[in-house]
Order: structure tokens, then C-alpha cells, then sequence
């Protein structure tokens, strides 16, 4: 049975990999945003597609569950990978590989779900498509109409208490994705850690559920 997966974002390292797992003999779905991006490729691919990865509607369209992985391949646009993130994990995609540009970068992706990062000044398209078969904040910045990226304080009652112990993700439904203090931001933190008074947290999350957080006693 063919191997099925999905490019979002044509670069050239986007091109690389759809166009590799192509002629590795698999189903290859393309997205980009960019009409004249996807008729120039279209006819060497499986399926292309015009339009927004960071819209559900679009990758819902994808026929998630007939999908092996999917490559987000969108490092130019840390908010669209992040969102494309999120919502190709929520839609059930069992292998989701983002492209990164740097550490920082990389470890947030991975914080909110992707389960490889690549980084492309050090790895070739084609050598992640190959990989591929070879395997079976204070601040707020908008992602979508739903998704956002935060800066808080420390609620309160969380002071003192791991995250591990309250339980963030499983029970707020949010991805704490680094832990500000004294103007330095630790990104490889341990959930084991007791959350200081003094700190901010960066989390990841549907906006109702941020505000709902933002909220609880300070």
C-alpha cells in the first residue's frame, strides 16, 4: 500500500521533500498559499492545493486519516508553523515533522507537538523524505481567530507547585512552551521544577481558554 503524506509550505526545501517522497513512489498532497506556487508543481505531485495551512477547514480537506505524516515546512513563519502544528496534531496526523531555523524555535515546535524537527541548513529535503519512509506573553501574539501565544505571571496559586503537579496541559488544556525570569527565557525546563513567584510563563493555547487563565489570582 502506498505511503501517503502531506508538504505544507513550498519552498525549496518544501520542493525537495514532496518531490523526493514523489519519486519514492508515495501519494503526495501539497499545500501552499500561493497559486502560481502550486501549478508549477502540480503536475508532479499526487494532489496540490492552494491554500492557508493555518486554516482547519483546509487541512481537514487533507483526508487525515488516510495520511502517513505530514512536513510543515514553514520556518520563514514561526506563527503559521506553529499553528499548522497544533492543528495538523489535533486533527490526527500520527507523524508531523516542522522545519525549524534555530534551537529556540525548534523547541517550541516541538512543545506543541510536533514529533521531529528538522533543521534545513543542516539537513537536505530529500534526506528528511527519505527519513520519513525509513522510520514508519505580558505579551500576546495572535496565531489565529482562536490560537494564541501569551506571556503571564505566575497565577497565584500555581506558585510554588510543579507543573507536573497541576497538571497544565491535562487539565487547562494549554502548552506551557518556556518559563521567563530576570529577562532570560528557559525554553528545556523541568515539570518536576517549582514555578516561581517572580516568573512569567509562555504558553500556547485556544484563546478562551488564555483568558480564562489570566484571570485566576495573581
Amino acid at each position: 500500500m502506498r505511503k501517503q503524506f502531506a508538504v505544507l509550505g513550498l519552498g525549496s526545501f518544501g520542493r525537495s521533500v514532496a518531490l523526493t517522497l514523489e519519486s519514492m513512489g508515495c501519494d503526495v498532497i501539497v499545500v501552499d498559499k500561493s497559486q502560481e506556487t502550486i501549478q508549477e508543481i502540480s503536475d508532479r505531485v499526487t494532489y496540490a492545493i492552494t491554500a492557508d495551512i493555518t486554516e482547519r477547514e483546509a487541512l481537514s480537506a487533507l483526508g487525515t486519516r488516510n495520511l502517513d505524516g505530514a512536513v510543515i515546512a514553514v520556518a520563514e513563519n514561526l506563527e503559521a508553523g506553529i499553528m499548522a502544528t497544533l492543528l495538523c496534531k489535533e486533527i490526527g496526523i500520527p507523524m508531523v515533522v516542522a522545519k525549524a531555523k534555530n534551537k529556540l524555535q525548534g523547541t517550541i515546535l516541538k512543545k506543541v507537538g510536533a514529533d521531529t524537527v528538522v533543521y534545513p541548513e543542516i539537513e537536505m529535503g530529500s534526506r528528511v523524505a527519505k527519513s520519513l519512509l525509513a522510520t514508519e506573553f505580558t505579551d500576546w501574539i495572535e496565531l489565529s481567530n482562536d490560537y494564541s501565544i501569551v506571556e503571564v505571571a505566575v497565577p497565584k496559586p500555581w506558585v510554588g507547585h510543579s507543573m507536573a503537579e497541576l497538571g497544565i496541559r491535562s487539565k487547562y488544556g494549554v502548552t506551557v512552551v518556556g518559563i521567563m525570569q530576570k529577562g532570560s527565557v528557559n525554553v528545556e525546563f523541568d515539570p518536576q521544577m517549582p514555578l516561581p513567584e517572580s516568573g512569567l510563563l509562555i504558553l500556547v493555547g485556544a484563546n478562551k481558554v488564555l483568558e480564562k487563565i489570566g484571570k485566576l489570582e495573581k
